[in-house]
């Protein structure tokens, strides 16, 4: 039944001639993506390599990035490694990659004392006490990063030490807030 049809020789080559170039005509050589890709291992000079790869339209890998270079900050810990962060964080958010909002809570969370994760003008009582095994875990998943940045990336045993410490204190005091605010109720 199959064989009461057949295309003349000819017609079959060029039927199969344009098969074959349909399939490798549309099939390219894969062009190396540009934001991927092993950043140098000085600090100083993988943030050039990580702005430059923002400039060019690779700004959704923004977070991945900033993991790379604490990574690479922690390979070579120093003091100044936060001068470099804060200057790198100021020109992302200067050319628009992210607002000075999200740089301030960037650099906070890694480098400073201060505690992203449990600010605001909360009402503790109303809103803080529901949530509070929550706003602790919060608050000791950005102890790590601050372990990350402040102690492993920027020698800063001081400042790691007070983030602990107030850590343990807000600990404290949000328990006896909460306590209180049981009797009250």
């Amino acid at each position: 039944m199959y064989n009461q049809f057949r295309f003349p020789a000819r017609l079959r080559t060029i039927v199969l001639g344009f098969a074959v170039l349909a399939v490798y005509g549309c099939a390219s050589t894969p062009v190396a993506d540009h934001c991927v890709g092993t950043l140098n291992t000085n600090l100083s000079q993988a943030v050039g390599q990580v702005e430059s790869r923002l400039s060019t339209g690779c700004e959704y890998h923004f977070d991945r990035y900033f993991q790379e270079l604490v990574d690479i900050a922690r390979a070579a810990p120093d003091p100044e490694n936060k001068n470099t962060f804060s200057d790198f964080l100021v020109r992302v958010s200067d050319d628009g990659l992210i607002t000075k909002r999200q740089a301030k809570e960037k650099y906070n969370r890694y480098f400073s004392v201060k505690y992203m994760s449990f600010t605001g003008d909360y009402n503790t009582c109303a809103q803080a006490c529901p949530i509070q095994a929550q706003v602790m875990s919060e608050m000791q998943g950005e102890l790590l990063d601050k372990q990350r940045g402040l102690l492993e990336a920027a020698q800063d045993k001081q400042g790691y030490y007070r983030a602990d410490h107030l850590l343990k204190e807000t600990q404290l005091v949000l328990e006896a807030t909460c306590r209180a605010c049981q009797g009250t109720l």
